[in-house]
């Protein structure tokens, strides 16, 4: 997906015009200049395509402000990351030394920049746009972010600049499968285990794998995409600029990925950053692998690796149909067991289970334990019938759906996995009006 950075001075409307583009109101906005100090990034679309934006801090120089110079080093990330970049000046003060400073540095980077003027909010400033032809970066495109005029227009300006996100049609049918966990968990040796190369660079320092790296896999009957991602950190512990842009990549390989193989670290257990890397796997609704790396620097007894899948299951209850293999990469031990329950993930993910078949089966669990009446109110449930979603997801047609109860669609949820296997993946339950 393409990224458009919004650079510029302090208070010239860089968030404003950053809110608009999300369409919400996700940067706090402000008079007083500088209260931008780290990048937000958002996601917009235009006509059916979608691109993320960054709001950055205002770029000054010569200043005692303690925090410029982290907020200079900021923005010159984000006009490196960038495809476009928006370039904000202000009408009403014309072009300053500041903003002849950043044109400078824009010219320098030889990305593709708009430079947008805004608080063009009359006609009598319109006029005034034509100042900024000076600054050497084109044609200036006059906006006013508070109302939105012009920022129709500039979207359609910003379309053309952006390139196309182009897919192979081969990479867009195959199963995307992304390996996802913690810093230093074993990753990137996972995939060179399985690519059977050292495609990705290793070493024992925590963040060595800055971006994520797909690659094609077509081997003992297999074929998919890998994707190998950086670790995915506490944001209170994201202090490196570009620690920033892997994490928010690693985030969008799990939005795209169809099975995620979540890696946690044997001697460590499942701990909070597992559980919330485990929680946007789940609310994605994709596939899940959990894989116990660095299994051999556990001491084993009898019921070591049982007690072991137990205390997992435990902490990512009440999503308990998980496969867990243990592994270690460093000594090829289950290496092929990832691949193969990765593969058998997929195929329930994407089954589908005929109307007439799920019904014998669902009904008549439904008769045994019908739903319990509430006020006095019977529901009685007809039929039921699989939706055509990415996710395992099922529709029960109902007499009155408002009374059917979570407990009473977990009921449901564990004959559907009983009768039929999706183990591995995130299923939803829902109740029509018949």
């Amino acid at each position: 997906m393409s990224i458009v950075a919004i650079v510029g001075r302090p208070n010239v409307g860089k968030s404003t015009l950053f809110n608009r583009l999300v369409g919400m109101r996700q940067a706090i906005v402000d008079e007083v200049a500088g209260v931008t100090r780290d990048r937000h990034y958002g996601r917009s679309d235009w006509n059916g395509r979608e691109f993320s934006v960054i709001d950055t801090g205002g770029y000054a120089v010569n200043t005692d402000d303690v925090f410029e110079e982290e907020i200079r080093k900021q923005v010159l990330l984000a006009i490196d990351e960038s495809d476009l970049i928006l370039f904000m000046v202000d009408v009403t003060t014309g072009v300053t030394d500041f903003d002849a400073v950043m044109a400078g540095i824009l010219r320098r980077s030889k990305k593709p920049v708009l430079p947008i003027v805004n608080k063009v909010d009359n006609l009598e400033r319109s006029y005034d746009v034509h100042e900024f032809h000076s600054l050497g970066l084109g044609a200036p495109w006059a906006v006013s972010s508070m109302s939105g005029s012009g920022t129709g227009d500039l979207m359609d300006e910003i379309m053309k600049h952006l390139p196309e996100d182009k897919i192979p049609d081969v990479e867009k049918q195959l199963p995307h499968i992304a390996i996802v966990g913690k810093p230093n968990v074993g990753k990137s040796s996972l995939t060179n285990a399985l690519l059977g190369e050292e495609r990705h660079i290793v070493t024992p320092v925590a963040g060595t794998t800055r971006d994520a790296v797909s690659a094609y896999y077509n081997k003992f009957g297999y074929e998919f995409m890998l994707v190998d991602t950086a670790g995915l950190r506490k944001k209170t512990k994201v202090k490196e600029n570009l620690e920033f842009y892997s994490v928010m990549r690693s985030v969008r390989a799990i939005e795209n990925a169809d099975i995620c193989v979540l890696m946690l670290d044997a001697t460590q257990g499942v701990e909070a950053q597992d559980m919330s890397i485990f929680n946007l796997i789940y609310r994605n609704k994709k596939g899940c692998v959990v894989v116990m790396n660095k299994w051999d620097l556990v001491e084993k007894e009898t019921n070591t690796m049982k007690e072991h899948r137990e205390a997992v299951l435990e902490r990512l209850a009440p999503f308990t149909d998980v496969p867990v293999i243990f592994t270690s990469v460093t000594g090829k031990q289950r290496i092929f067991d990832v691949l193969q329950t990765a593969a058998k993930v997929y195929e329930n993910r994407v089954r589908r289970i005929p109307t007439s078949q799920l019904n014998e089966a669902i009904l008549q669990e439904i008769e045994n334990y019908p739903p319990p009446s509430i006020k006095g109110k019977y529901v009685r449930i007809k039929y039921a019938t699989q939706l055509p979603t990415p996710s395992p997801s099922f529709a029960f047609f109902c007499n009155l759906p408002q009374y059917v109860r979570e407990d009473y669609k977990r009921f449901l949820e564990n004959k559907l996995r009983q009768h039929f296997e999706f183990t591995g993946c995130p299923m939803q339950i829902f109740m029509r009006k018949k």
